[in-house]
């Protein structure tokens, strides 16, 4: 019997669903164990081979942990919000929902015919109003919520206000806004309720503000951070300017100091810890007010260099903080706002990173030093960000590398405050050899002593206090699309209000245009029914508000980190109508112990999630203030792609023959963009390498194929001389990728596919190969669509199989390093899998036969080490290892012949998790009933791999002349009498007595004389 894969995949994939096999229990006698994928987006263009990567790794440990007798959740479903979606509405006019379910239903299909153990009685979907329902909850809770200081942790906004009525906000620790005005008691009763509710926005953790925000004109939209690559939009490649709009924000800057400190107790890769540390950046040192000369205004700055403040010569500001168009003297207007305006094309990422440009503005005003009282000019640079400390730095150019160049570079005074050091190249910046001079009191004093006092005597001054600054910035929430959770929000008199929990889902309306409205608002604006009316607690029509009981909502809708910021927990009791889980569900699963996903997420999805769990913690709502005890950052598989090379040659008129010029350069740019000229590999290279010499005679062929636009000419325009110029090397140096199908394994480009593939393409001419072929150029990238290199799943399981591309991806290599991916090596593993099927049907005509027989003693040992060994690796994740352990293991089976029940049955289970499907047929096969899901793992027992006997080396004269096994537990004089009883020594001492006769027991035995 052949090993039909295809058939016995199907088979089991629909047993599994048809018996809801890797259906987990909220109750059950035996240990928990959660598994987490991070979810998938559900795009048009469906899996290629390097997504499933660590959904592989997951569905193996998974699988082990079902073995190994464990209650194993291990859920999946969608992360179905997204600009995609909607930028393809905007250009279709689709309903993104449309296209959302279209494209899961692919990734379902496609999932499915991996073989993964999911349980998908509880997929989620964040585009379902039934899961964003608890998104809008947890937002109306961190509405309500503030967070004291006192207690550390999040606390009910009733008690804030309690706290208020009874004594003010005088003693309140809170983190809040920083303009907060003291108010007693009996002024908080006076206060208006509009009053009241504009204060509390200042405490509440979800909340309104006028923030700087990284606005995409094209999407319409603002973007995080994270959605931004070299200044353009990570989605489209459009350009990105920072600007101010009235926002809601979540105070993530709360939990700073906690999310830094529970980084110590989860078991998370370091480099992503690192990535998560620096961009809280925590920094110790003091806020400084410096007052501005002639105005009441005063600028705020955090220095982690307080023992520096005698080296201050300017200020710089960044070009967006609130007090610039304030300060900015009249002749210095026009200056200012010009710096504004390009800056404003920047965004923060690329401000950081770009050391080399310098520019800044003088704003014409000057702070006074709060020690010497001495003028300070004041500039702005976009080198200080407006989200840092106070988005003003005191620039101290001697101990700043930056400050030294903005400095140098705008002719600014450089004083030296350090003793004995060198400042004429560059900044000092080493703590700890500091010693400062030119100070005053601070003179003579090292770096931890200078700090103290200048801390110390700010303080006395009322000027400046202690403090620790995270560079960490509360995260905007709001985004200006369609296709997003919608807020649970309408606004009485410009101030917003929660709706009922009760009311929830608000539900997304229709809309016929996805783009913002004419007058700028997001797409929402473009609904005809969203309003509240609270009489009814219901969504009606816009034309119904009558700001008595009919209120606008919100147009905004909620980012894409909202819904993934709590689907952990959700996935533990998905179905329950009344709340976000049941207690006794939260109870029972506690935690993620598993959690597999990619570390570009480390700023974006993993911050804000610990974030929301630790909120929910202090809610008791959640037992643990940590959702994954264990992450592991899969690599990346890398795709081989494929590059053809243009040719790029100068067209150069000789003769024009009267003609308008304009008229043949167009002709000429029309037929050299019609009929493009492709050279092949090796041809191109050795053109390349050639020195000027062989040029001509190599270009030969060349010249052959683009003479064709000298001859169009000459049809179009006879009295045209041209000539064609070709440079080395630079003509040739125009890869341009090429769709991966079209190459075959010898790297031969079909011609006629690339042509058909575009239509700029259609007419393109080939210098080939001597033997007519076309070879393509070669070169590992990221798999990726727009490169041309993905690699389907669907032809990979028709062809070979779903257990095959299991196998494949976990070999390829350590689950963290990227690794290339390469079509021919798969055939390595399928033939392991039909190798390891003939081990069970070993009959005649290949039919299922195995033996009752006890196994010979090299079969227990072969099962044994290779259980040993496939233990160890799952348990830590060396998944590839175990690959090769399953091929060593079947080829010594199979010269030893072995059918026996006893060895291949454990060999069944421990297969099962890495290539299921054919494990699940071969536990069938050898009589039992139901999957082979949960059946215990083999245990390994030492004693099959003790050795009993020894392969002893007999050696004459120190030259080896044949090998004797005999027992281990020979005495020394044992072993040299079985030894020298033997035929073969005897044979080798023809009868005479050897002088002496050496025995190492256990490891030879050599005869000299």
């Amino acid at each position: 019997m052949h090993y039909d894969f295809r058939k016995i995949e199907k088979d089991w994939q629909d047993f599994w669903a048809k018996n809801e096999t890797f259906k987990a229990e909220n109750n059950s006698d035996k240990p928990k164990y959660y598994v987490l994928d991070m979810f998938p987006y559900p795009s048009g263009a469906g899996l290629h081979v390097g997504h499933p990567l660590g959904y592989i790794a997951s569905d193996i440990y998974a699988r082990y942990k079902r073995h190994k007798g464990f209650n194993v959740l291990h859920p999946q479903g969608y992360d179905s919000f997204g600009l995609p979606a909607e930028q393809y509405a905007i250009q279709t006019g689709q309903h993104p929902a449309i296209t959302t379910e279209a494209n899961i239903k692919t990734y379902r299909r496609q999932l499915d015919q991996l073989g993964f153990s999911f349980d998908w009685s509880r997929e989620v979907r964040t585009s379902d109003p039934q899961y964003y329902k608890w998104t809008q909850w947890i937002f109306i809770q961190l509405f309500n919520s503030w967070y004291n200081k006192a207690s550390d942790k999040a606390e009910a906004i009733e008690d804030l206000i309690s706290i208020f009525e009874q004594e003010g906000n005088a003693n309140v620790q809170a983190v809040c806004d920083e303009d907060i005005t003291q108010f007693s008691a009996a002024d908080w009763k006076a206060f208006s309720a509009k009053e009241k509710q504009e204060i509390l926005l200042k405490y509440r953790l979800t909340y309104l503000a006028e923030s700087e925000v990284n606005w995409c004109p094209a999407l319409g939209t603002v973007l995080a951070n994270d959605e931004i690559v070299n200044g353009v939009s990570e989605r489209g490649g459009h350009p990105v300017v920072r600007k101010k709009m009235t926002q809601w924000s979540m105070r993530i800057t709360a939990y700073a100091q906690r999310l830094l400190d529970g980084l110590d107790t989860v078991d998370w890769p370091q480099p992503l810890k690192d990535s998560q540390i620096n961009w809280i950046g925590r920094s110790e040192g003091a806020e400084v007010e410096f007052a501005l000369k002639g105005s009441e205004h005063k600028i705020a700055v955090f220095t982690t260099r307080p023992d520096t403040i005698f080296g201050v010569s300017f200020m710089t500001m960044a070009p967006e903080h609130e007090l610039v168009t304030k300060i900015t003297t009249p002749e210095q207007k026009a200056e200012v706002e010009a710096y504004i305006e390009a800056t404003a094309k920047r965004s923060e990422r690329e401000r950081m990173a770009d050391v080399k440009t310098i520019s800044g503005a003088f704003t014409g005003a000057y702070a006074e030093h709060p020690f010497t009282k001495e003028p300070i000019p004041v500039w702005i640079g976009d080198y200080v960000l407006a989200g840092y400390g106070t988005g003003a730095v005191m620039s101290v150019p001697c101990g700043d590398q930056r400050d030294y160049d903005f400095a140098k570079h705008f002719n600014i005074p450089i004083p030296n405050i350090f003793e004995g050091v060198d400042i004429s190249e560059e900044a000092f910046a080493d703590k700890a050899t500091t010693v400062i001079a030119n100070s005053d009191f601070l003179n003579g004093l090292g770096y931890k002593e200078a700090t103290s006092k200048a801390i110390a005597e700010l303080e006395k001054l009322g000027v400046g206090k202690g403090k620790v600054n995270y560079r960490l910035r509360d995260a905007v929430f709001s985004r200006q699309r369609y296709w997003g959770e919608p807020f649970p929000v309408y606004y009485v008199d410009g101030m917003p209000q929660m709706i009922a929990p009760e009311h929830l889902p608000i539900k997304l309306p229709e809309v016929d245009k996805y783009l913002p409205t004419e007058t700028g608002e997001p797409p929402l604006g473009n609904a005809t029914v969203w309003a509240w009316d609270t009489g009814k607690n219901e969504v009606v029509a816009n034309d119904k508000i009558d700001n008595k009981t009919v209120f606008p909502l919100e147009l905004n809708t909620m980012p894409g980190w909202a819904g993934s910021s709590q689907y952990f927990n959700r996935y533990m009791d998905p179905h329950n109508e009344n709340e976000i889980f049941s207690k006794e569900a939260i109870e029972y699963w506690q935690d993620v112990d598993l959690y597999i996903g990619g570390s570009e997420h480390a700023t974006g999805h993993l911050l804000y999630s610990r974030f929301w769990q630790k909120f929910m913690f202090d809610l008791g709502l959640v037992p643990k203030d940590e959702f994954a005890k264990k992450l592991i950052n899969q690599g990346m598989i890398t795709g081989t792609s494929a590059f053809v090379y243009k040719v790029a040659y100068e067209v150069n008129t000789i003769v024009d023959g009267g003609y308008d010029e304009k008229e043949i350069s167009d002709f000429q740019s029309k037929v050299i963009g019609d009929n493009p000229v492709f050279i092949s590999k090796s041809v191109r290279d050795k053109i390349v390498s050639c020195d000027k010499a062989e040029f001509k005679n190599l270009t030969e062929s060349v010249k052959q194929v683009t003479n064709m636009i000298g001859e169009k000419l000459a049809e179009k325009f006879p009295k045209t001389q041209v000539e064609i110029r070709l440079w080395t090397g630079q003509s040739f140096d125009m890869p341009l990728h090429a769709d991966v199908s079209f190459v075959n394994a010898s790297d031969e480009l079909d011609v006629e596919a690339f042509k058909n593939w575009r239509e700029e393409y259609k007419n393109a001419q080939f210098i080939t190969e001597e033997d007519g072929t076309f070879k393509v150029s070669r070169e590992v990238e990221k798999m990726s669509k727009s490169k041309y290199n993905v690699v389907n799943p669907d032809a990979i399981c028709e062809e070979y199989g779903a257990d095959s591309l299991r196998l494949y991806e976990m070999f390829l290599g350590p689950l963290e390093q990227s690794k290339p991916w390469n079509t021919a090596g798969i055939t390595g593993v399928h033939s392991f899998l039909k190798k390891l099927w003939r081990l069970y049907h070993s009959g005649p005509e290949g039919a299922f036969e195995v033996s009752e027989a006890e196994p010979s003693k090299d079969s227990y040992k072969t099962l044994h080490k290779t259980i040993k060994k496939v233990e160890g690796d799952i348990e830590n994740f060396s998944f590839n290892t175990s690959v090769s352990t399953f091929m060593i293991a079947v080829n010594e089976l199979s010269s030893q012949k072995c059918n026996s029940r006893a060895v291949l049955e454990p060999l069944a289970i421990l297969v099962s998790p890495y290539a299921p499907h054919i494990a699940e047929e071969l536990w069938s096969k050898l009589g039992h009933e139901g999957s082979i899901a949960t059946v215990p793992f083999p245990k390994f027992e030492e004693k099959y791999l003790v050795e009993s006997s020894k392969e002893y080396p007999v050696s004459f004269n120190g030259k080896m002349r044949f090998k004797l096994e005999l027992p281990l537990d020979l005495s020394k004089d044992e072993i040299e009498a079985a030894v020298m009883a033997h035929e073969k020594t005897q044979q080798q001492l023809q009868g005479r007595t050897p002088k002496k006769v050496i025995v190492v027991p256990g490891k030879i035995v050599n005869i000299v004389g």
